[in-house]
């Protein structure tokens, strides 16, 4: 499965994606997240890219109709990979768009970005 969330506690999330993300995959973990979100209320988001090939290019990636309702309701995000994907990772989740801020991490930084998640 390209793409995994577990629940850290203290509302942090930490989604994994491996090899090429799929938008099916993209909304499985979306919806799991809204049922997070629905009990827990304001959450802060790890992604973690592990392996990562970048995303299905057939798939349409225009739908921003999580980001319209839950927006609001996500804290920070942080993301972790490798430096190559570091411009296409902050524009795919909006980094300019969002209240939350959104920050990268490079690999060798992963603990950086638990602590600033925490901060």
């Amino acid at each position: 499965m390209p793409m995994t969330i577990h629940d850290e506690g203290n509302n942090v999330y930490r989604l994994e994606i491996h090899g090429t993300l799929r938008k099916i995959d993209f909304e499985r973990c979306q919806n799991v997240l809204i049922e997070h979100i629905g009990r827990v209320g304001r959450v802060r988001l790890l992604f973690v890219l592990d392996g990562f090939e970048g995303w299905e290019p057939d798939d349409d990636w225009h739908d921003l109709t999580f980001y319209v309702k839950h927006g609001a309701t996500i804290e920070r995000i942080a993301i972790v990979g490798d430096e190559r994907w570091r411009s296409q990772s902050l524009m795919f989740a909006g980094a300019d768009l969002r209240t939350a801020p959104v920050e990268f991490f490079p690999v060798e930084k992963a603990a950086d970005a638990r602590a600033w998640l925490s901060a």
